[in-house]
């Protein structure tokens, strides 16, 4: 933690937003990625509950559904609330969240428990995020796309290493070994103790300090324009990624005859790949302008996704590793411009686009579920090819100028 000098404290707080503490940085990382690690042992375990309760695929997208609906209704309100008064340690209250459901998850004996079970992992998410990410771009000492990039490979790795885990330890045994990721929800907890001491201490320093934000040199109308876009395209981007996360072990299996195991291993490289692209896709904003990221990286998807359905498993599997790559490095790019459209409100904006993504990863899955009950799963993949596409309404979105507010 950063010393503070009791003498000038006037000083220290200067300091403590000007330094970028990659000490804090580094530990939301940690957070994040033992946050959604918990997150990912929901879909992780589909195959093994869809021949245990005999679940559809309509019933596996409810699941889905329900958990992101969870996970994101909260966000904006969570947000909205701590922008106001924040709430250091409310991340500690969420992850309780997240541990009860994990427990509950690991003996659910049936539909209705699995449904409730999520629904606390996605309350405990919900809580989560918003103020993390307020975090990591208070401790981003201005590099916010660096840091969002940070902040957001935490979260990959944990998602990607999630069915990894599941594979290693509860599909060669039983649903009951779930409960043994209650460990990594204690270890968070410890994790995010000390992000809250640093949180707490970063807003008694600046308790008194006026703040000059930098606000963009646009209209009420552009700004509201240019939001709407960034959404439209979180929507292109979480309906495809529900795709790949909810039934790829689904189609690999159909397809290409592989077993539970080595499916989750191909999903761990996708999964993998999302990381990869998640810490490029920062550092490229902040260099060549976030723009330019967010148009390539959505759109730039469409000729693989266009390529996937008729790939063989080779070819599925670098196809996979692009389509991550370069998806995954959108939402850093997105996060951080939609919060310099609004510097005012990041809990609400980091809300918002976290929820948002939430849901519509939740009703993507719900929907895909219901499509691949009618049509067949290879299907879901011949028409989320053209999803990507949608990214090409990023040229619409104009080139941040800023001026400074008045101090407030």
């Amino acid at each position: 933690m950063e010393n503070i000098k009791t003498a000038a404290p006037d000083l220290d707080s200067k300091i403590i937003v000007q330094k970028t503490v990659y000490s804090i940085l580094f530990s939301v990382a940690i957070a994040h990625m033992l946050n959604d690690l918990l997150q990912a042992v929901i879909p992780a375990v589909y195959p093994i509950l869809k021949d245990k309760y005999d679940l559809t695929f309509t019933q596996i997208g409810l699941i889905t559904f329900a958990y992101q609906l969870a996970a994101s209704i909260l966000q904006p309100f969570v947000g909205f609330y701590t922008d106001k008064k924040p709430q250091p340690y409310s991340k500690i209250f969420g992850m309780l969240f997240t541990l009860a459901g994990i427990v509950m998850l690991s003996y659910a004996s049936g539909f209705a428990m699995l449904l409730v079970s999520v629904v606390l992992v996605g309350i405990g998410s919900s809580i989560f995020h918003p103020e993390a990410s307020r975090v990591s771009y208070l401790a981003s000492g201005g590099k916010r796309g660096l840091a969002q990039s940070i902040f957001q490979i935490g979260g990959n790795m944990g998602t990607a290493i999630g069915p990894l885990l599941i594979a290693w330890i509860v599909v060669p045994n039983d649903q009951h070994y779930i409960i043994w990721f209650g460990i990594i929800a204690l270890l968070a907890i410890g994790v995010l103790w000390r992000i809250g001491n640093w949180y707490r201490d970063h807003l008694t320093l600046n308790a008194g300090n006026k703040k000059v934000i930098v606000l963009p040199d646009l209209s009420q109308r552009r700004i509201v324009m240019s939001v709407i876009i960034l959404l439209v395209l979180i929507f292109s981007k979480y309906f495809y990624i529900a795709s790949i996360t909810s039934y790829f072990t689904f189609y690999l299996i159909d397809k290409f005859h592989l077993s539970v195991q080595d499916a989750q291993y191909h999903l761990f490289i996708f999964l993998l790949a999302l990381a990869i692209g998640t810490l490029l896709g920062g550092p490229l904003g902040d260099k060549f302008g976030r723009k330019y990221v967010i148009w390539f990286s959505v759109l730039g998807v469409a000729p693989f996704a266009l390529l996937l359905p008729y790939a063989d498993l080779f070819w599925t599997t670098i196809l996979s590793i692009i389509i991550g790559t370069l998806l995954a490095s959108a939402f850093p790019a997105i996060l951080v411009y939609a919060q310099e459209l609004l510097p005012k409100k990041l809990g609400m904006v980091s809300g918002l686009f976290y929820g948002f993504a939430f849901g519509m990863g939740g009703l993507g899955a719900a929907l895909l579920g219901y499509l691949a009950e009618k049509e067949g799963i290879n299907y879901v993949y011949d028409i989320c090819a053209y999803l990507p596409l949608i990214g090409i309404i990023a040229v619409f979105l104009p080139n941040l100028k800023k001026k400074e507010a008045p101090k407030a």
